[in-house]
């Protein structure tokens, strides 16, 4: 008797998981146009500073200081800038290196890069065109930004499903990433992606600021807030689909940088 109450509890549990995460995923669906809309990222994807990196590819990193207007990302700017004289904008070619996962060396298709790359590229050129035109070559008055993609990492998705199947293994997950000293909601095998990114004079290549940012997938990231249903879903549904939380980070930064822009330039983000 008792092994068949035992029994029945577990599929209970498990059964019940199973439901959970369907109605979870019935309500990111349903939340996706919204989220899509939003388009910030900002609560699925967060920084991580244990993770920021040195790749080289800025020219100080001891200058880079935590912004006061993004989630963890440093920045540098030259206090003798007037972005008000910039009023285009060009984006180059994104470089990418790809972070060893247990010391082994990590392989991904190059179609999947290309991808992410045009979706980063695209994102950016988007959320800037509102304010300033977006040109395919130096002239005066250009912002060109450079970006290097540093510590890419995908989602491990087999390990992210055999985590949700476990029972309570919710619970467990959800406080693993503070147990560890990362981000609350973070776990080892969800996504990372790094940025280093660089806006010069187009025209002169003088360097007018830098910042880099290193941020991790949330599966569990539901703040006590307005947005915690809709954040808890795309999150969890975001854990089985090896590159979301970078295209979440993507959106996160190309929001960011459109928004600061705007500030420094006296305009709004939409002109």
């Amino acid at each position: 008797m008792n092994h068949s109450i035992r029994a029945g509890s577990l599929s209970f549990v498990l059964g019940a998981g199973l439901l959970g995460a369907a109605l979870l995923s019935a309500a990111a669906m349903a939340d996706a146009g919204v989220s899509a809309a939003k388009g910030n990222g900002a609560a699925v994807t967060v920084t991580d500073p244990r993770l920021l990196t040195r790749s080289g590819f800025l020219t100080d990193y001891d200058r880079l200081k935590k912004a006061d207007w993004g989630d963890g990302v440093e920045c540098w700017r030259d206090a003798g800038l007037d972005a008000r004289q910039y009023d285009k904008v060009m984006v180059s070619r994104i470089v990418v290196s790809l972070k060893p996962v247990d010391g082994k060396e990590t392989l991904v298709d190059p179609s999947d890069l290309k991808t992410l790359t045009d979706y980063f590229q695209d994102a950016l050129v988007k959320a800037l065109k509102p304010q300033m035109k977006v040109v395919g070559a130096p002239e005066a008055g250009t912002v060109m930004i450079a970006v290097a993609l540093t510590s890419l990492k995908p989602t491990d998705v087999k390990r992210s499903v055999a985590g949700t199947l476990i029972p309570y293994g919710f619970v467990a997950e959800a406080g693993s990433g503070v147990a560890k000293g990362g981000p609350a909601g973070s776990t080892p095998y969800l996504g990372e992606t790094g940025v280093e990114m660089q806006f010069l004079d187009a025209a002169s290549g003088t360097v007018l600021g830098e910042c880099r940012d290193t941020t991790v997938g949330r599966k569990y990231a539901a703040e006590m807030d307005a947005n915690a249903v809709n954040t808890l879903a795309s999150g969890y549904i975001g854990s089985f689909q090896s590159w979301s939380y970078a295209k979440n980070a993507f959106d996160k930064w190309s929001m960011q940088v459109a928004q600061r822009f705007a500030a420094l330039r006296g305009v709004t983000s939409g002109k």
